[in-house]
């Protein structure tokens, strides 16, 4: 019976690993295709090499069971009545509730091609088992209001970063009479400034799981290792750009333009693997950290606040967040890419600088943003750069919809589930936590 009731659970966080990789990842290479720097298959094809690479080579190890600190587990352990092993039977139900009901919630919103936050629908999750099971001061109540704080900032932050980036680039470069000639000027400090943040943001959210590790890329050594290589490569941009971009002052200013977008095409790419490789080392967890805790407890009969995730698991997360983005992840990349503004490469580059310069800076102050939003924010801000007409209004309304429901319509959909799950599982799961005790 153990063994049937992890592949079950395997099985379930395979799904919500696979919805992750639908929706989620979707928007990390929105703007490459959008910008038409990838197409869908390429896009498919780097990201889930980049997803794959940070999931199962810097993914964490180690895991929270009850993620983001949500619910105590010790809460549910004090309830008065309980039998001997009924917390631990309970936890397994609410965590299997919780996985299977956000992986529900993305996979509707993916049908919809909304672009939501998996982080939000397990944490939604989460809480509505810690209410049903434990009541509402189960609840850690000050982390789900800095949560839905971040509804609100991350959009905001990125959409004014987004919008000022892109401001500066139209002033300085794409409306002069001779962008070509403005673009040898200005674009080596947009480079410099692009791969410093991307940088800074591979090493905080990619490998920060492992940055103990490597001393040399801790504290302020990862400031000026970012910065010094982001010197390098604006020094190597500005040969490049120069060449590239030598005599074309002379072309039609239509030409001109068409010539400067192309020096952004590596850029958005390489911002948008990036991205990627961050949020497969960072978002493997929602879908693994729930089933690593329900595997720990049938083996050992015991809730552990953390418990070591094992490769074979990182890998099943990391496969099924590349099956996902392959198979469906088309609907969300098209949302974010192509229907909210129109992008072009130096818009995508904008618009990923400002999503990865909010994250990290919001990282760093340990507020906890949601990457999605601040995507979908940044590329309002630079379709707001163009004047109220550059955005999709009707888009914009829908994907800000389904962000304000995504958290009760988990946890919603977790209780439920639970109910059924304590009714028809709970005597079978407490037998199984007392035989792994013995």
């Amino acid at each position: 019976m153990e063994v049937y009731i992890i592949l079950f659970t395997g099985l379930i966080g395979f799904y919500m690993a696979w919805t992750i990789g639908a929706n989620d990842v979707a928007n990390s290479m929105a703007d490459a295709v959008g910008s038409q720097a990838l197409t869908i298959k390429q896009a498919i094809i780097a990201a889930g090499i980049c997803e794959f690479a940070g999931a199962v080579l810097v993914g964490s190890s180690v895991t929270e069971t009850v993620r983001q600190g949500i619910v105590n587990p010790g809460t549910i352990a004090a309830l008065p009545g309980l039998r001997e092993g009924e917390a631990a039977a309970l936890v397994i139900i609410g965590m299997t509730a919780a996985l299977l009901c956000a992986a529900f919630w993305l996979h509707f919103a993916t049908w919809a091609g909304m672009p939501v936050s998996t982080t939000h629908s397990i944490v939604g999750a989460v809480a509505g088992f810690g209410i049903v099971a434990a009541g509402w001061n189960s609840v850690n109540w000050n982390k789900m209001s800095q949560i839905v704080a971040s509804w609100f900032i991350s959009p905001l932050v990125g959409g004014i970063m987004g919008f000022l980036l892109f401001t500066f680039i139209t002033k300085a470069i794409l409306g002069r009479e001779r962008p070509a000639e403005a673009a040898r000027f200005y674009s080596p400090p947009i480079v410099f400034l692009l791969i410093t943040v991307v940088s800074l943001a591979t090493i905080y959210k990619g490998l920060n799981h492992v940055i103990d590790g490597i001393e040399w890329l801790s504290g302020t050594n990862a400031v000026i290792v970012s910065i010094l290589f982001g010197l390098f490569c604006a020094a190597f941009s500005s040969i490049w750009i120069s060449s590239h971009l030598k005599g074309k002052e002379k072309l039609s200013l239509s030409r001109q333009l068409e010539e400067v977008e192309k020096i952004y095409v590596p850029l958005v790419i390489i911002s948008s693997c990036s991205v990627a490789f961050a949020h497969g080392a960072n978002d493997v967890a929602n879908a693994i950290g729930p089933f690593a805790a329900i595997a720990h407890i049938i083996q050992h009969g015991t809730v552990e606040m953390k418990v070591g995730v094992p490769l074979s698991i990182l890998v099943l997360g990391g496969a099924g967040i590349v099956f996902g983005l392959a198979t469906y992840g088309h609907k969300v990349m098209t949302t974010v890419g192509t229907k909210i503004t129109e992008i072009t490469p130096s818009r995508g580059v904008a618009a990923d600088i400002a999503a990865s310069a909010t994250v990290l800076i919001c990282t760093r102050l340990s507020l906890p943003v949601s990457t999605t939003h601040t995507l979908v924010g940044a590329i309002m801000g630079i379709g707001l750069a163009r004047g109220l007409g550059g955005i999709n209004k009707s888009v914009i309304k829908k994907i800000c919809t389904s962000w304000l429901i995504t958290v009760p319509a988990a946890a919603g959909l977790c209780i439920l589930f639970f109910i059924v799950g304590r009714y028809f599982f709970l005597d079978c799961l407490i037998t199984i936590v007392l035989d792994a005790r013995k």
